[in-house]
């Protein structure tokens, strides 16, 4: 029989026979310290997105440096990330780069989209070239819609144009996750109260386990609006984590292949 799928979705087939069986795994278990509660997840049934850590946003040249934005927030997350990330891919975790990459017609961007990253008319909008370098900005192939040299991206990651600050309007990305098998979404990127923000809330309406990594985030909006974000992570769509915690799982003793067994003194809320 051959496999038809991916290494966690997919069917056996001969000329006789197809089994649509899934093999179950055993649980990988991890604890994160998280808020509002600490959080016990699956990294079989986990992903990580990294979203919009590419160069229109992140590096001196790019859209965002173009029109004064100081952009170097935006770069702290990738010491973490270029830790974290490999550790996850060793775990089987599936890393997942959500960027803008619009059309090069952009038949599929509506004026209020335009709008914002061209407000009057005469400025560098979406699709137009950057005065410094001739990038197109958020141009699907673009320099600017590359993600930026400073992250390691591996051979097996997946790649996810968008085309709103959601990263589930218009894209394929909920289809990929389902056909991965995938209940809880790690969250990390630019800019956490935007692009990062809104990816998540259309996640935790999706029915997806929501954890944003703090730490692998960032934003060039005042501090107000990063505060606004956590604070309505916390309260109505899931869990903040930071990637240490994550990390001393990773590479610890801690993750652990287990039967699931529901711990001691909690309540299954069940959906």
């Amino acid at each position: 029989m051959i496999k038809l799928g991916n290494l966690k979705n997919y069917w056996k087939v001969s000329d006789k026979i197809v089994d649509l069986r899934r093999t179950q795994p055993s649980v990988q278990s991890v604890t994160l310290p998280a808020q509002p509660q600490k959080v016990m997840l699956d990294l079989e049934h986990t992903a990580i997105i990294v979203i919009d850590m590419q160069n229109d946003f992140c590096t001196p040249g790019g859209w965002l440096d173009s029109i004064g934005v100081d952009t170097s927030p935006l770069l702290n997350p990738v010491d973490r990330l270029n830790q974290v990330l490999p550790e996850l891919r060793k775990a089987g975790v599936p890393v997942i780069w959500v960027n803008w990459g619009n059309r090069q017609d952009r038949m599929n961007v509506p004026p209020s989209v335009l709008h914002v990253y061209n407000s009057d008319g005469h400025g560098v909008g979406i699709g137009e070239p950057l005065p410094e370098n001739g990038s197109k900005v958020l141009e699907k192939g673009s320099w600017g819609a590359a993600i930026i040299d400073q992250l390691t991206i591996a051979a097996d990651d997946i790649h996810v144009d968008k085309y709103r600050m959601s990263g589930f309007w218009d894209t394929p990305l909920d289809s990929i996750l389902r056909n991965l098998n995938i209940r809880t979404l790690l969250f990390a990127g630019v800019n956490l109260d935007q692009c990062v923000m809104h990816t998540l809330q259309d996640a935790a309406c999706l029915g997806y386990d929501s954890i944003l990594l703090e730490d692998c985030s960032a934003t060039s909006s005042p501090s107000y609006c990063t505060e606004a974000a956590l604070y309505n992570i916390k309260q109505c769509y899931g869990f903040v984590a930071e990637s240490a915690g994550l990390m001393e799982e990773l590479t610890g003793s801690a993750v652990s292949q287990i039967e699931y067994a529901q711990p001691e003194g909690m309540t299954a809320v069940k959906g």
